[in-house]
């Protein structure tokens, strides 16, 4: 009898991702995280986003201000993320319980004089940089620092993408400190920092030079600044001198369910007016170039990103790495980021910090003389 081919063939190629082959490493971080981006919300649109293990309502009421609520009715219980917008309330579909902007019950479905004493749990909600934000906690504590509006960068509008994956928002943000990798994972060459990262209250900044290759032109220096804030949003300004092409992105990452994150990217893109023609030209050529040009730079910008996907969604996250020189500053990152989780062990889960959580002096192995603290406030 020969052998069937229907079973007992391995059919699966490549790593597991993380999330299914691994137990959680790291607890839900606080703070703002990015659920939709504003082009996904209209007037009278009702979404559903999951943050943290749990569903979240986003909508936009008719004078165009964006609440987010928990998921389920105080009626009866009935899922929101099937509700509907009548001018700025929310509509409950199962008995038409409508909750005002303020989150309660303005009226009933048929009509209960008064209504009854019923309300939504609105959630801290931010619209800022074409993306929509909602404050999560641990402890349930009120927002104590904002993500601030970053310059806006020509005059086209952002372009967009999201993916979902195994990973932590942690590994995205501290890719930006990661210096190493650059070179071995994204081939930029001869890329240094330009000035020792500064780390914040909440913040963190990153300054480099990089040698990038361009087609039929060569080698040109590339700068980039980077600013963290959060465990969960990076703004990043890319600038060619020599070719007057400027690109700002803003990244975002989302934990949705234990080891497993959304991920957003939104980016615009500039060409400079030349210098050496009038300038009604000069403006002329620039819109041009950037119309021209905007596309091919996002799908550039979204490819160089994904580079990183393959590793987020099949690492393990190691509480002791074992650090080398080159690294940059990945020890000093971990020691910030430490404040963005609960003070003890979530479930058990939360790997404790491998060294104190001090001030980085000059003499912390690998990333001697790449880090400095600062007395930067929250914004």
């Amino acid at each position: 009898m020969r052998p069937s081919r229907k079973f007992g063939q391995v059919t699966t190629q490549g790593p597991t991702p993380s999330d299914a082959a691994l137990p959680p490493a790291l607890p839900y971080p606080d703070g703002w995280a990015a659920l939709a981006f504003t082009a996904e919300l209209a007037r009278g649109t009702v979404l559903t986003r999951r943050l943290a293990g749990q569903d979240v309502v986003l909508y936009r009421q008719r004078d165009g201000r964006v609440r987010a609520v928990r998921p389920y009715c105080p009626h009866l219980g009935a899922h929101l993320g099937l509700a509907k917008v009548a001018g700025n309330d929310l509509v409950c579909p199962f008995h038409r319980f409508a909750f005002g902007p303020d989150g309660g019950c303005v009226r009933t479905g048929y009509g209960t004089p008064p209504p009854p004493k019923a309300a939504l749990t609105h959630l801290p909600v931010r619209e800022v940089n074409d993306a929509v934000f909602v404050w999560r906690h641990h402890d349930g504590r009120e927002p104590d620092w904002e993500i601030p509006a970053w310059h806006v960068l020509g005059n086209l509008p952002a372009r967009h993408a999201t993916w979902e994956m195994a990973g932590y928002a942690q590994d995205v943000m501290e890719n930006s400190v990661d210096v190493g990798h650059f070179q071995t994972l994204h081939g930029w060459s001869r890329g240094e920092l330009a000035a020792p990262v500064a780390f914040g209250d909440v913040t963190f900044h990153v300054s480099m030079r990089v040698q990038e290759e361009f087609p039929l032109i060569g080698r040109r220096q590339v700068d980039v600044e980077v600013d963290g804030y959060g465990l969960s949003c990076l703004h990043t300004d890319i600038h060619t001198p020599a070719l007057g092409l400027e690109m700002c992105s803003l990244v975002m990452a989302t934990q949705t369910a234990p080891g497993r994150m959304q991920f957003r990217q939104a980016s615009r893109f500039l060409v400079t007016e030349p210098s050496v023609l009038p300038p009604a030209l000069a403006r002329t050529v620039s819109r041009s170039l950037t119309r021209l040009l905007a596309g091919p730079m996002f799908r550039f910008s979204c490819e160089f990103t994904a580079a990183d996907f393959p590793i987020w969604s099949t690492k393990q996250y190691l509480s002791r790495p074992r650090l080398a020189a080159g690294d940059g500053p990945i020890g000093p990152f971990r020691r910030w980021s430490r404040q963005f989780y609960p003070p003890d062990r979530t479930n058990g889960r939360l790997p404790q910090p491998t060294v104190p959580l001090v001030p980085v002096t000059p003499e912390e192995g690998p990333d001697h003389g790449q880090t400095t603290r600062t007395g930067h406030t929250r914004p």
